[in-house]
């Protein structure tokens, strides 16, 4: 199937998962019903982003996978005949934890997970404290409508991630996101910050000729005692030329559907051909820390 359309959710969550589960599963109802084909959520959807401080409590948070969410999201996808890709804070063993994205098929089957591979450790960002490193490599997973790669938040400010994943056959490349700014910074380095984090994730779309989509959250979340972060939303779906084909406004809720042509995944690299020409002879170094 060569046009699909895509289905990004972003909304603001409150502190019950129950309810956040259900708000995405009622706005993934309105997407499908605009005809989206394949529909993500933003990163960690259940809850509020936890990881702005370190607190053992929310480990309780945690589910194992296949659990109780990915069986919701299974029966939607199977009743409405879609493709979704969700962000969830997995419960692998007792103390091991990690940040995955599944993918379950339009038959309502989970076809795979990928486990978020960079960990970030920034103020307001604590991830480190709560996830392990992904173990499951950069996968592409045929879906009904289309060969997808996941990658997660983080994973967005690297080349290697992505080209990797359009290596393993991605046409689509998706980003469940949680982003945003320190309110004392938005004013000086505010849109210096987006401009740099859209333009890092388009440039993905140009050098392995794919699509990009990415989905972020909305909202000012601010745990007791700290300044929080204002999320900046403005999810996002970019051509394989780099080019906005769709964008979400930056504080409201917004379902965002956009039509792609997968066609033209081939048509970009065959006239653009950088996957040709790489010389793969000379990347070792890229396996090593720091070139001394």
């Amino acid at each position: 199937m060569a046009k699909v359309h895509i289905g990004l959710l972003q909304h603001a969550c409150t502190g019950e998962p129950a309810a956040n589960l259900k708000k995405t599963l009622a706005l993934a109802e309105r997407a499908a019903a605009r005809g989206a084909n394949i529909i993500c959520t933003q990163e960690l959807f259940q809850t509020p982003y936890f990881c702005q401080s370190e607190d053992y409590r929310n480990f309780a948070l945690a589910e194992t996978i296949p659990g109780p969410t990915t069986k919701a999201l299974g029966r939607f996808a199977k009743k409405r005949g879609v493709v979704v890709v969700a962000s969830l804070f997995e419960k692998r063993a007792s103390g091991l934890y990690h940040n995955t994205a599944v993918v379950i098929d339009a038959d309502g089957k989970l076809l795979g997970i990928y486990r978020k591979m960079h960990i970030p450790d920034d103020p307001l960002y604590y991830e480190k404290f709560y996830f392990t490193p992904g173990d499951t490599g950069y996968k592409a997973f045929k879906t009904r409508f289309g060969r997808i790669g996941v990658l997660v938040c983080w994973d967005q400010w690297y080349p290697e991630a992505a080209r990797l994943t359009a290596l393993a056959g991605a046409e689509i490349l998706f980003y469940p996101t949680a982003i945003g700014w320190h309110p004392k910074e938005k004013k000086k380095l505010g849109a210096l910050q987006h401009g740099a984090w859209e333009t890092v994730q388009r440039s993905h779309g140009v050098a392995n000729g794919c699509f990009v989509a990415v989905c972020n959250r909305i909202g000012h979340e601010t745990p007791v005692g700290e300044p929080g972060i204002e999320f900046w939303g403005q999810s996002f779906v970019a051509g394989t030329f780099g080019e906005i084909l769709g964008k979400a406004p930056a504080s409201s809720e917004e379902i965002l559907v956009v039509p792609v042509d997968l066609d033209q995944v081939d048509d970009t690299r065959t006239h653009w051909p950088f996957l040709r020409d790489r010389r793969i002879d000379t990347y070792a170094d890229l396996t090593k820390r720091f070139r001394d």
